[in-house]
């Protein structure tokens, strides 16, 4: 953790200074809501040294510190650009920048509509298990949760693979994009237990305009964006930016897979 949290240079004087890599978290830097190992975090500075880094993620900065960085090491602190909630949530430099809000862009009226369309669905779904916490509101989206976010680990990875044969998040989805196809919503089917909803646009590829931005504050032209990610394929949270002619994506299946990339190709 000495090593996450040393002096790095500027990025205008990183050696690949029109170089950043973006990760999704859950899957890619941490298994899914676990926490990342030393072995990751010491990598990560070591790539920090040579380029820009940064992760963006659906859920909120809370989970991210709790999963990526300490109490005494802000997470902010880890990375050159953090991504709350797709990019809605935004750091540069430890700074934060301007961010927008969901229920704000929505209206109270329609935001009614669509959480009381969720439990009422929800309250019909044949699942092993129900817990709590079947919609959390963001500031950027809303989260739902079949199964409820307040499930054990264990409850969590059985859901999961009850998911896979039952297909509940998948027909959750289809409904909701039946009934509410006139508001300009995307749900996004990520991580184990849940998926989130956000107006079209707001996906993880909203983060770019950030980074397309930092030409304007430092100087520094990305003209490279790795994207490291594991839900990759169509209608998986990371599938946009993986796609995004703007991004090289690259598709791993766990933490160790993304040690294993940044090792070949950056030579660390």
């Amino acid at each position: 953790m000495a090593q996450a949290a040393s002096v790095y240079p500027s990025l205008e004087e990183r050696p690949t200074k029109d170089t950043i890599c973006l990760f999704d978290v859950d899957g890619t830097l941490t298994p899914a809501r676990g926490d990342a190992s030393p072995q990751m975090l010491q990598l990560l500075s070591a790539l920090r040294h040579k380029c820009a880094i940064g992760f963006v993620g659906g859920s909120d900065l809370i989970k991210q510190q709790e999963q990526l960085g300490t109490p005494q090491i802000p997470v902010t602190s880890l990375f050159d650009f953090c991504f709350s909630e797709n990019g809605l949530t935004a750091f540069r430099m430890g700074q934060q920048l301007a961010g927008q809000s969901f229920i704000g862009w929505l209206g109270e009226d329609k935001y009614k509509q669509l959480v009381n369309f969720c439990l009422r669905y929800i309250s019909e779904i044949d699942c092993p298990v129900k817990r709590g916490t079947f919609v959390e509101f963001r500031n950027g989206m809303i989260n739902i949760s079949p199964i409820g976010r307040n499930c054990s680990l264990r409850e969590r990875n059985d859901f999961e693979a009850y998911d896979k044969t039952h297909q509940i998040r998948e027909k959750f989805v289809a409904a909701l994009k039946e009934k509410f196809s006139d508001l300009g919503l995307t749900f996004s089917i990520g991580g184990q237990i849940s998926f989130d909803v956000f107006p079209t646009g707001w996906d993880k590829t909203h983060c770019l305009q950030h980074i397309e931005g930092e030409k304007k504050i430092s100087g520094v032209d990305y003209k490279t964006i790795h994207f490291f990610g594991d839900k990759t394929s169509k209608g998986g949270n990371d599938y946009e930016i993986y796609e995004d002619e703007r991004t090289v994506g690259h598709s791993v299946r766990n933490p160790e897979d993304t040690m294993k990339e940044l090792k070949k190709m950056f030579d660390l």
